[in-house]
């Protein structure tokens, strides 16, 4: 049950950070790729490239290996603190890296900390659904299906 926690909590991570990468990908792709002379990587009408929308050909191979390097060292290191650094302390998707000591000492609020990362990763998990099937069904960008969430409301 440990082994399916960490995954739920690894895969929350992501789903937090790919909730808010996409709709960011769709507003300053297309400007921050014209300023820097790049091809923008937004397909058809300005969706982000998924494997139901298409265009994850046009991302540079590099940025993938990459990725999976980037993937494979989080998981080398996250191995290493559960059977090395921590063993019977370790908690699941403990990481070691809290840059902001976020985390609090106190077992009960880490345990309410631990809740609300799991709740956030969840409802990500959600969004990012959400986002796929809108994009795919409807093929517009998130950002013009509801642009009361990603634009000022007095423009």
């Amino acid at each position: 049950l440990i082994k399916m926690r960490e995954a739920e909590i690894k895969h929350g991570r992501l789903a937090m950070l790919a909730a808010v990468g996409w709709p960011a990908a769709e507003l300053w792709d297309g400007a921050l790729a014209k300023s820097i002379g790049a091809p923008t990587l937004l397909v058809g009408k300005g969706v982000s490239p998924s494997f139901l929308n298409g265009g994850l050909d046009k991302v540079d191979q590099w940025f993938w290996a990459m990725l999976i390097a980037l993937s494979g060292w989080i998981e080398f290191e996250n191995k290493i603190q559960k059977e090395d650094v921590k063993k019977e302390k370790y908690e699941p998707g403990d990481c070691n890296f809290d840059l902001l000591k976020l985390l609090p000492e106190d077992p009960a609020a880490r345990k309410d900390m631990y809740t609300k990362e799991l709740k956030h990763g969840r409802i990500a998990m959600m969004a990012v659904l959400g986002y796929t099937v809108q994009e795919a069904i409807y093929r517009v960008p998130v950002i013009e299906q509801s642009p009361w969430f990603f634009k000022p409301l007095f423009s």
